[in-house]
């Protein structure tokens, strides 16, 4: 990405604030640091303008990340005492003096030249492939620089920064915040639970129901459907097919592979690689396990949603867990009702969703064209244009409650595998970005009701 110029803000390195990085943004690896220009050194902790680089020919801090490696650290949250970088052998020991050079030089120049730096904190995360998540929580002053000597008896230069007044809440404190509020939900918010568990155990994971706003409970009259209810003929005519004789899981050349056009649609970890215009998972006919890794959406909810009511939109829907990009989330469950069914339905002022109209990000999910000049987009058969509505106005699901954004940040996929039937795939949900505990869902219905500029089934 580096080479073919994908990397963001790296011919005028910027201090400060970076475009479409939001306090909170979490990353899984350093190098997604680095591809957004939130702080561009693969190692060091400290980032900066070199003086060739600076308009006023001394180098200036831009980011620094606090993640513990340094013993001399002290976080508190909206104030760091940080450790100057250098001095340390390979098993992260102070083993010598820092020098007043390089990062740590350009710290004691935005100090005093009242610059800010951005602050980006490593922190331990079970779920992550590294065991660590890098959270962004925006921007510090540096208030005082010292030298010092160190707890291994070694000097290290020393800095005071505090977090700037009048920003969003810390990502950091968000997670650990998350954290609690999955364990022990009713002792953090003692008001505002309508239900621990909307789906009545339906679902692998409860989902909670919040209404701190005023007294609206909409979601509860409502029946939760887990899965998507199709006609009759659907399954009937489509139930006969063949599937892979893989015993363990799923292998390289096996016929499922080759139904999904000689490639496997998810990776070991169950994340979405490339987007198709549908994905057959494997189904009845097959002799794999439960456990295969092309039966993704099959295992059902992974993370603990909430809906909640939003004065922005209505209801809403968030996860109180970090979810990975590429990540299966749920299904958007209905009733499947023919178009005839939904010409009667319609006169009689029910609200219909129309899978036809979500938008196709599919088809940019795992696009590597401007990453590799010899890369061949895939091919793949059209499938017929889906000619059904969903009845979401009785029985629904989670996913109902998700709110409508021209920059969703969540993405449909269709999926085969109960049935072999094109025109009646399921919908499925997968996050687009690395989406932080309680930040909201949000689709691409395609089509907005013009008078209101949101969708009708948002309530």
């Amino acid at each position: 990405m580096r080479d073919c110029g994908l990397w963001l803000n790296r011919d005028k390195r910027i201090v400060g604030s970076i475009p479409g990085v939001q306090i909170g943004d979490v990353f899984f690896f350093r190098m997604e640091l680095c591809v957004v220009g939130l702080h561009g050194q693969p190692q060091a902790g400290i980032d900066y303008l070199p003086a060739s680089q600076s308009s006023n020919r001394e180098p200036i801090a831009t980011s620094i990340i606090v993640s513990g490696g340094y013993e001399d650290d002290e976080d508190s949250g909206d104030v760091i005492i940080y450790t100057g970088h250098g001095g340390q052998d390979s098993l992260n020991k102070q083993c010598e003096h820092q020098k007043l050079e390089g990062g740590n030089l350009a710290m004691e120049r935005s100090m005093h030249y009242g610059i800010e730096v951005r602050v980006i904190r490593g922190i331990k995360h079970v779920g992550s492939v590294s065991s660590k998540v890098y959270v962004y929580d925006g921007l510090y002053k540096i208030l005082d620089c010292w030298f010092d000597v160190g707890k291994s008896g070694f000097g290290v230069y020393k800095y005071k920064l505090l977090r700037i007044d009048g920003q969003p809440e810390m990502g950091s404190s968000i997670l650990k915040f998350a954290e609690t509020l999955r364990t022990k939900p009713l002792s953090v918010r003692p008001r505002g639970y309508l239900s621990l568990d909307i789906s009545n155990k339906k679902e692998n994971m409860p989902v909670f129901l919040f209404n701190d706003i005023d007294n609206d409970h909409d979601p509860m009259c409502y029946q939760y459907l887990e899965r998507t209810v199709f006609p009759v003929f659907v399954i009937t005519n489509g139930s006969n097919g063949t599937g892979c004789d893989c015993v363990s899981g799923c292998s390289d050349g096996c016929f499922c592979e080759r139904k999904n056009g000689g490639e496997f649609a998810y990776d070991d970890n169950g994340f979405l690689l490339r987007g198709k215009p549908v994905v057959f998972e494997c189904g009845v006919s097959c002799k794999c396990p439960p456990t295969c890794r092309n039966r993704v959406t099959q295992r059902g909810l992974r993370n603990r949603l909430e809906v909640f009511r939003s004065m922005e939109t209505g209801w809403g829907v968030r996860s109180l867990d970090l979810i990975h990009a590429g990540a299966f989330i749920c299904e958007y469950a209905g009733v499947v009702i023919t178009r005839e069914q939904a010409q009667i339905f319609t006169m009689n002022g029910g609200g219909l969703v129309y899978p036809n109209r979500f938008s196709a990000k599919w088809s940019e999910w795992g696009d590597l064209s401007q990453i590799y000049p010899n890369y061949i987009r895939p091919s793949y058969p059209e499938i017929p244009p889906l000619d059904f509505a969903m009845d979401v106005s009785k029985m629904r699901n989670v996913a109902c409650y998700m709110s409508h954004s021209s920059t969703p940040n969540v993405l449909v996929q269709f999926v085969l595998y109960d049935h072999n039937n094109l025109m009646f795939p399921h919908i499925m949900l997968f996050a687009m970005e690395n989406i932080p505990p309680l930040r909201e869902l949000s689709l691409d219905y395609g089509v907005a009701d013009e008078w209101t500029g949101k969708l009708a089934i948002c309530n």
